[in-house]
């Protein structure tokens, strides 16, 4: 199994507390899937920006049907995120 240094959130400043205080706010914990970008705060930023904008913006899929179309991508590569 590999392993990856995190920062966690007592360790966590500036920027990355922002992203990690903004995870926390999001969906009550900070999920390892952010924890591990950690290291790169302003990489973590920009890759929750794409994560909303895929996921929130305007699309001609409902947010129901790409919530289902990530599960699926998920199951395929059998990934539990």
């Amino acid at each position: 199994m590999a392993w990856i240094k995190t920062i966690n959130y007592k360790q966590s400043e500036g920027a990355l507390r922002l992203e990690y205080d903004k995870a926390i706010k999001r969906v009550g914990k900070i999920y390892n899937i952010v924890g591990i970008m950690g290291l790169r705060p302003m990489q973590l930023k920009a890759s929750m920006g794409l994560y909303r904008a895929i996921m929130h913006g305007r699309a001609a899929l409902s947010r129901a049907q790409r919530e289902m179309l990530a599960v699926v991508v998920s199951q395929a590569n059998k990934c539990h995120y």
